[in-house]
């Protein structure tokens, strides 16, 4: 063996138990976690003369240490193992990267309760309909909320500052409770209908809202029973489009497919017989990775994941065996404390489901293979035309957004050989310049990007700049300095844009012999270099956006001595916002919680002066 670990001396005091092992590398980075019901054994297979598997060569060959975790059981070890992978994110482990929270729909408890999506901790009172599998679904089911129930899902600062209807009154899609357009009684039962149809009780609803028209037309009522009809109306539509089968069970339905290295997994959400919704996950798959531990991992990890066991049903369908399907499914139980079954062999409306799962996740599958294949191709042709005599792996492209000089902010987006690598985007929020000296911006920028970069850190083969000679000369100069002591620096390359700012006619400047660099614009390798201009562009400018509000919103209030963060809160939420702030006299301001009359005069007098 190439690496120092004495295989053999280990072995002989490794235990029988069950438990978990960790496996490290010359770096003492931990590149694989496992579990087995006995570890002898388990880790005596690794280090057979003949291995079949390149996966487990490869992995072998880099261990350096081992380190076990005895547990009392399997099921423990279980819960372990999935502990570890989340902490350490294993190289040579199969990794399930869905580190966001799941999305809710909340029912507040305001006095007028307000629809809202919510993601992240429950800590607003209220009823919490999910979890949703993406925002998507959430967007969606509220935008069909507001069209069958007027309930008002505006922020609580709008709703305090309304002194008339807003446009979705006008629109049917509230009732306009913030201006009194409604009874409290009126408005709650609108709220409990609204809780009955998210818990999928669409017939309970209609049932109710049918006795309602009914007895508002008896008592003559007509308008309000011509309402009730209209809502009936367009519940029954819903109920119509949503209704898929007769079943009324609960169910996730996962659908497997696996090519040339890339892995779906499409999950439908099955409530109540119709889909709730569903969401397609790619996980991260080492290579020569066999099918059996893909489908194991993407299980054990995704159903120990705390933000949905408690919403996990009874009934698991899904689309492949695998050798440790029976011992997995108890397993989860165990750490559940709950009944379940995972079925692969389904009949009748479970098939159809299962059926259509598996369809999604062979075509995400080869949608992402073609996309792959397209963006290899593109790397290789710019490699092509910039003569390289080494392969691009890496490439970052920085751009500048200001407006006449305000909330500057750069961008650094980065391309691998797969595409846009968002976990590495990073912004800048640029101070200390003269405002909108673009070259000051960019050599901060810069500057920041490769301070402190040694031989291991991310240099990039290609950097791009957003801009003429003048930026390219700047980014040029800071490289230079910061990349001398390196083995390699990145080929600097400035965008231009063309003519009129026209798309399709920009221009490329290679750093160093200022050099244009020509490509005709239906070539994929121009493609790929307007590609990530255009997306460091969109990045800067949403940056500098939501930079710009921001301190527009609260720069005025926190330049006053006094006004700290709470004081903030409370006079943009009593007032309605930082303009209705400036406009309020003295009298209004002391009315605020928190401000007395002495503080009411400094703030009146600090916003007017300014």
């Amino acid at each position: 063996m190439p690496n120092s670990f004495n295989a053999r001396e280990f072995l002989k005091t490794v235990t029988s138990q069950p438990g978990v092992y960790r496996m490290y590398d010359k770096q003492k980075q931990v590149i694989y976690v496992g579990k087995a019901k006995d570890l002898k054994k388990r880790l005596t297979s690794y280090f057979r003369v003949n291995l079949p598997n390149v996966k487990t060569q490869a992995l072998v060959a880099n261990i350096e240490d081992i380190d076990v975790t005895v547990t009392h059981s399997e099921t423990d070890a279980l819960v372990l193992e999935n502990d570890y992978i989340k902490q350490y994110m294993p190289k040579y482990n199969v990794l399930l990267r869905d580190d966001k929270s799941y999305p809710y729909i909340l029912l507040s408890g305001h006095k007028h309760p307000r629809l809202a999506y919510h993601r992240g901790a429950k800590r607003e009172k209220g009823q919490y309909f999910g979890p949703y599998p993406n925002g998507g679904a959430v967007r969606e089911s509220l935008h069909l909320m507001q069209k069958l129930f007027p309930i008002r899902q505006c922020a609580d600062l709008y709703y305090k500052s309304r002194s008339r209807p807003c446009l979705q009154y006008q629109l049917d899609r509230c009732s306009a409770p913030c201006v009194a357009m409604v009874s409290d009684d009126e408005y709650h039962e609108q709220v409990k209908l609204a809780q009955l149809f998210l818990k999928g009780k669409d017939q309970q609803v209609i049932s109710q809202l049918v006795a309602k028209m009914e007895s508002a037309a008896i008592d003559m009522h007509y308008e309000q029973a011509a309402r009730y009809r209209d809502q009936i109306t367009a519940l029954r539509k819903v109920a119509e489009q949503q209704e898929v089968s007769n079943h009324s069970g609960n169910m996730d339905v996962i659908g497997a497919h696996y090519a040339s290295g890339v892995a779906c997994f499409h999950l439908m959400f099955i409530r109540n017989g119709k889909i709730f919704g569903s969401r397609s996950y790619y996980p991260t798959i080492p290579a020569k990775t066999e099918l059996d531990e893909v489908l194991y991992s993407f299980l054990s990890q995704f159903y120990l994941n705390a933000d949905i066991q408690r919403t996990i049903p009874k009934e698991i369908i899904l689309s492949h065996k695998f050798d440790e399907l029976k011992t997995l499914q108890s397993a989860i139980e165990a750490a559940l404390e709950k009944k379940l079954e995972i079925k692969t062999n389904v009949r009748g409306e479970r098939a159809s489901f299962l059926r259509l799962a598996e369809t999604n996740a062979h075509n995400a599958v080869t949608t992402r293979l073609s996309h792959k294949k397209t963006v290899e191709q593109r790397f290789q042709l710019l490699e092509e035309a910039l003569e390289l005599t080494r392969q691009i792996n890496r490439m970052e492209c920085f751009d500048i957004s200001h407006t006449m000089g305000e909330s500057t902010v750069a961008s650094c987006v980065v391309f691998n050989r797969e595409g846009p690598h968002k976990a590495d985007y990073r912004r800048y929020n640029i101070n200390g310049i003269t405002a909108g000296d673009d070259y000051a911006a960019m050599q901060q920028a810069i500057s920041r990007r490769f301070d402190k970069i040694d031989a291991n850190g991310k240099v990039p083969d290609i950097l791009f700049i957003d801009g003429g000679i003048g930026q390219l000369r700047v980014a040029q100069k800071i490289v230079d300095d910061k990349c001398q002591h390196l083995d390699v620096a990145p080929l600097l390359i400035g965008v231009t844009k063309g003519e009129g700012r026209k798309q399709g006619l920009e221009t490329f400047l290679i750093g160093g012999s200022e050099q244009q660099f020509e490509l005709p614009n239906d070539s994929p390798a121009f493609h790929l270099m307007v590609h990530i201009r255009d997306e460091s562009h969109r990045f800067a400018i949403t940056g500098h956006r939501n930079k710009r509000q921001k301190t527009r919103n609260t720069s005025t209030l926190e330049s006053i001595a006094g006004v700290g963060p709470k004081r903030r809160k409370a006079l943009l939420q009593h007032l309605g916002g930082i303009q209705e702030v400036k406009a309020a006299s003295i009298a209004e301001l002391v009315k605020v919680p928190g401000i007395s009359l002495e503080m009411a005069q400094t703030i009146h007098d600090a916003l007017r002066a300014g």
